[in-house]
């Protein structure tokens, strides 16, 4: 039987959070958002979970988690660290963190041998998104370069307290991806959804617009262009401060050598996540009100 494997990125600082928010607790009974995700993930059926994690923060995470997936999947930690690049490339002395999204992925290339998906260890996702995924993971050839990936509405992943990131999805007729753009700062002003062009003007976005919350499913071969982009990025990009290494950047790659296609999935779920500590009496109330509608058992995992 084939092995669908769940990636979680959990190694970011919380730096506008101001703390580990992968490790915040969200409802009571002591549940991370995370634990929504694994929740969800193994009762889609997925068999193996890979945490990609700092050094510093891996015994916390090992505590945490653990226990309450023993017998229930197979469990891997991966370390994102500055210095796990390729050797002779020269780095900034005063840069801290490591190479972003894509550098993440690229640590676990090791561990992962199957078809998987990537998601955010901030974000709520839902459990109609892991079912739908999964179901597109299945029938993605384990030897071609081809993807899916959930796309949710923008207005329902936007925070009340600043600005965001998100990826602009276009999708042509057939529901698959012609390209993706990182847009780093998207905020609400006024009631109107604005994005930040290079220059610092504001640009209205469309409500409806399809954005991509790193929820996505690739094959194993996605590893191999992970691998070659980021040479070729660190060839051009290693010794800037603060240059990140974007998972979209190398799936637009693929699309674009006409490697692959990515079918794009939708959710009209609503999104949750802590980008602000601002955001938590939000993501609290509302996985309050799921367990009340009987949507998660008081405890996940008794």
């Amino acid at each position: 039987m084939d092995k669908y494997t769940l990636v979680v990125l959990a190694a970011g600082m919380g730096s506008r959070y101001g703390g580990l928010k992968q490790m915040d607790t969200m409802s009571e009974e002591g549940d991370t958002i995370i634990d929504f995700s694994l929740y969800d993930a193994i009762d889609a059926g997925f068999q193996k979970v890979v945490f990609i994690v700092r050094e510093e923060f891996i015994d916390q995470f090992k505590q945490q988690f653990d226990h309450k997936l023993q017998d229930k999947v197979e469990v891997e930690y991966v370390c994102q660290e500055l210095d796990k690049i390729p050797s002779g490339y020269p780095v900034h002395p005063d840069r801290k963190k490591p190479w972003g999204t894509g550098h993440a992925v690229l640590v676990a290339k090791e561990v992962i041998n199957e078809n998987f998906i990537v998601i955010n260890g901030d974000d709520f996702y839902s459990r109609e998104a892991f079912e739908t995924i999964l179901v597109a993971l299945k029938e993605l050839d384990k030897n071609s370069y081809d993807m899916c990936m959930v796309g949710f509405n923008l207005a329902k992943t936007i925070s009340e307290n600043g600005y965001v990131s998100r990826g602009e999805c276009y999708v042509n007729e057939n529901n698959e991806l012609t390209d993706i753009i990182e847009r780093t700062h998207i905020e609400k002003v006024n009631g109107t959804i604005y994005r930040k062009d290079d220059k610092g003007n504001l640009i209205a976005m469309d409500e409806d617009t399809t954005v991509s919350m790193n929820f996505w499913g690739f094959t194993p071969k996605f590893l191999e262009q992970l691998e070659k982009d980021f040479v070729g990025f660190m060839s051009e990009r290693s010794q800037e401060l603060k240059s990140e290494f974007f998972m979209p950047t190398v799936v637009n790659n693929i699309i674009q050598e006409n490697k692959g296609v990515v079918k794009v999935l939708k959710s009209d779920a609503k999104w949750y996540g802590v980008t602000y500590a601002e955001d938590k009496p939000v993501v609290t109330s509302a996985i309050a009100k799921m367990k009340e509608n009987k949507m998660y058992p008081k405890h996940l995992w008794q």
